[in-house]
Parts: structure tokens; C-alpha cells; sequence
């Protein structure tokens, strides 16, 4: 069955699940309206994980190998706190520079037959022609969902720590955690390589910090000069990069956490920030928007105007399933950050064990030292299980060796 399938945005969600539509059937007629010129994006690099490298091999191995060989590996978490650090071993993961995936994924598209329309800006349906269905992927503020407000049940709540979004030349090899403590408390970056040349910084503070450093109103390039000087010895001499089409102060925000009661109106169908955010400290945006558009176009794969409608009910039923879990993490992610007093004098190595535990829900109403005893205790009897497990079927072979040489 054919269908006529319009596509809002650009971005890896839209353009990825224009992929997987025209890969189960090159006689879907398949558009995607970009605003922006071809070639233009903001932001640095985006995260993921093995598990999702996987996924995306079984859809398509073509994107995937392309995806990968773009992609650094880094191994381990490092975190800085002041003077001291700490390693946790064994983490691993991948970046990829969001203007080389969004590349990647449009010359795939095209390659399979899909019409991209740079420099088009859709605001109302009444600018597209007549589709049988049509994809919003223009993002948390996306306009086509804006227009539906009402239907949508559209919620937002917003963070309330001032974040920026940044760009080094320094690259790291691990995911890299850097606190540093102010005369007006404590600021902090996430920073991770997606290239050869070039890593991605996020810093992050309390409100009270950010006004107390004049970050609220200092222009952009001196912002920039006064975190260098705050993370100078994580950053070894390389500069911080903003964005470079901005004027006046740094674009600090604070994350805005949306949800929507559905996703769909008629034949108008949200696709991920459109849908749904999650807090980028768990580095998880790109690939939940992009598991969408697997789940979207697996959907809608043999459906046709009669029975859009259940395809996309099912659509809506499977990645709500699949996202709370993850969004409950991404909570109290952001909540951990928000509290940092409540954790940062803790000796270095406990102070990252639960970093790595701040999705848990039970941690924010327990003492974090009792909570780092118990999860330790936790790991002790898991490793003994596994132990257990291990060496019973050898022991019961043993025994029965020996009772038969006996016998």
C-alpha cells in the first residue's frame, strides 16, 4: 500500500523515520520541509550508546555503518571535583557531530528517494498539500502542535537551573565531569569528544551562581572567557566555541520538560521533542527521537487512510510503554544536579557512585552515605549470587565425579 507522507523538520527523528518508511516500500511518496538552508544546524555533538548502535543496524546498515565511522568511542567516566578526581572503568559510548548525522542521514534519504525542501518554514497544514499523513518533527516548540494546543493536552514545566550548550577544541576520550567551586558556588560541565577536533561542554549552575558570576548579562565572548578561566585546568589551554549567529548575551536556558496527553490529531502525528524532552543529562534525546521514527514506521508500515487511525494509536501505546522508565530517570537526573549541596562534599569516589545512581528514586530520600553503604552492600551480594550461580553446577559435577569413581 502506498501513502503520501509529509515530514516537518529535519532533524534526525523526521528524517531517519523518511529512511524506514521508503526502505519497506520505495513507492511511498515521502517529503520533508526543512526551515533551514541545507548545511546549517546548531548545536555540537549527540550521544549513544552500543544497545542503540545495535538497533540501528537492524534497521538499516547502510545509516549505521555510516553513523558509526563518523562516530568517537570514548571509554570510562572521569570526574573532577576541585582538586580531585575520580575514575569509574568500564563506561562506554559513542558521539557523533550533530551536523555530520543530520549529513548522514539526509544523503541516505535522498539516496532512497526522498524529497528534502530546505528553506521551508511550515507553520499551519493549510501550507502543506494533501497527505495521508503528517509528521511533526519540528521540535519542543514546534508550531504544527502549538496550533492543536488544546487537542494535544500540551504540559511544560521548566528546570531551574541555567544551562549553556558549548563546543571545545579540547577532546576528551572519557565522558568528563569537572565541579568547580566559586565565590558564589558551585558550576559544573558534562564534556565529551564526537570528533577528532572537537568536543562537546555543557555547563551548568544554580541560578544563584549563574547571576552571581554576571553570566545572566555578560556579552557572549566575555562569558565565554570568564567559564575558560573557571575550568582552566580541565580545558588545557583550548578555547570554548558559542554560537557563532548570536549576538548580545550567551543563550543560557533552562530545560523545559513537555509532554503531551496525545500524539496525534486526525492525520497530524507528533515524533520525538515535538512529543516528548528529556533531560539532556542523561544523554538520551536524539536516540529516544530516533526510536520514535523506528517505532512510527513500523507502525504505519502496511497502513493506508482506513487505518491510519490504529497504527497510530499503536505507535502512541508502544513508546509511551517504552519511555517511562527512561523519562522517570531523566527526573531525577535533573533533580540531583538541582540539589548538588546535598552531594558534592561527599569524598570524590562516593560523590560519583551516586552520580551514577542519580536516576534511582529512592536516593533523594535517603542520607547519601547510607545510601552509598546499602548500594555497596547491594553489589556485594550480587557479585556472591553470581558466584553462587557460577560455581554450583561445577560442585554438583565434582560430587558426582567423585561418587561414581567411588561407586
Amino acid at each position: 500500500m502506498c501513502v503520501k507522507v509529509v515530514c516537518v523538520g529535519g532533524g534526525p527523528a523526521a528524517l531517519y523515520f523518511s529512511i524506514l518508511l521508503k526502505l519497506q516500500n520505495r513507492s511511498h511518496d515521502v517529503t520533508v520541509h526543512e526551515r533551514n538552508p541545507a548545511g546549517s544546524t546548531y548545536g555540537w555533538g549527540v550521544t549513544y550508546w552500543p544497545d542503540m548502535l545495535e538497533r540501528l543496524r537492524g534497521h538499516d546498515p547502510d545509516s549505521a555503518a555510516a553513523i558509526s565511522e563518523a562516530s568517537l568511542r570514548w571509554r570510562d567516566g572521569v570526574a573532577h571535583v576541585g582538586e580531585r578526581t575520580t575514575t569509574h572503568e568500564g563506561d562506554e559510548g559513542f558521539a557523533v557531530g550533530r551536523h555530520r548525522l543530520l549529513g548522514i542521514l539526509a544523503r541516505r534519504a535522498e539516496s532512497l528517494g526522498v524529497g528534502i525542501e530546505y528553506g521551508s518554514e511550515i507553520a499551519d497544514l493549510e501550507q502543506l498539500p494533501d497527505a495521508d499523513l503528517v509528521v511533526a518533527g519540528d521540535g519542543a516548540n514546534s508550531r504544527l502542535r502549538d496550533r492543536h494546543r488544546d487537542h494535544f493536552g500540551t504540559r511544560s514545566t521548566q528546570g531551574r537551573n541555567p544551562y549553556l550548550w558549548l563546543g571545545t577544541t579540547k577532546v576528551f576520550t572519557s565522558f568528563t565531569f569537572a565541579f568547580a567551586e566559586t565565590a558564589h558556588g558551585w558550576i559544573w560541565c558534562y564534556a565529551y569528544g564526537y570528533s577528532d577536533e572537537h568536543s562537546t561542554c555543557v555547563v551548568e549552575c544554580s541560578r544563584d551562581t549563574w547571576q552571581g558570576l554576571e553570566l545572566d548579562r555578560l556579552p557572549q565572548a566575555e562569558a565565554l572567557r570568564r567559564l575558560e578561566g573557571i575550568f582552566a585546568s580541565l580545558l588545557d589551554g583550548h578555547r570554548l566555541i558559542g554560537r557563532s549567529d548570536l549576538g548580545g548575551p550567551a543563550p543560557w536556558q533552562t530545560f523545559r520538560t513537555l509532554t503531551n496527553e496525545t500524539w496525534s490529531h486526525g492525520n497530524l502525528v507528533l515524533l520525538g521533542d515535538a512529543a516528548h524532552t528529556t533531560h539532556y543529562s542523561i544523554g538520551a534525546g536524539t536516540t529516544l527521537a530516533m526510536q520514535d521514527a523506528m517505532t512510527l514506521a513500523s507502525a504505519v508500515a502496511d497502513a493506508d487512510a482506513d487505518t491510519l487511525r490504529p497504527a497510530l494509536t499503536r505507535y502512541e501505546r508502544t513508546r509511551r510503554s517504552e519511555l517511562l522508565s527512561v523519562q522517570s530517570a531523566a527526573r531525577h537526573s535533573a533533580q540531583w544536579y538541582e540539589n548538588l549541596p546535598r552531594y558534592i562534599h561527599l569524598p570524590p569516589a562516593h560523590m560519583f557512585a551516586l552520580l551514577g545512581q542519580r536516576h534511582s528514586p529512592l536516593l533523594p530520600h535517603v542520607p547519601p552515605q547510607l545510601y552509598y553503604r546499602l548500594d555497596r552492600a547491594a553489589d556485594q551480594l550480587q557479585s556472591l549470587r553470581r558466584l553462587k550461580q557460577w560455581l554450583g553446577p561445577r560442585l554438583a559435577r565434582t560430587l558426582q565425579h567423585r561418587n561414581s569413581v567411588r561407586g
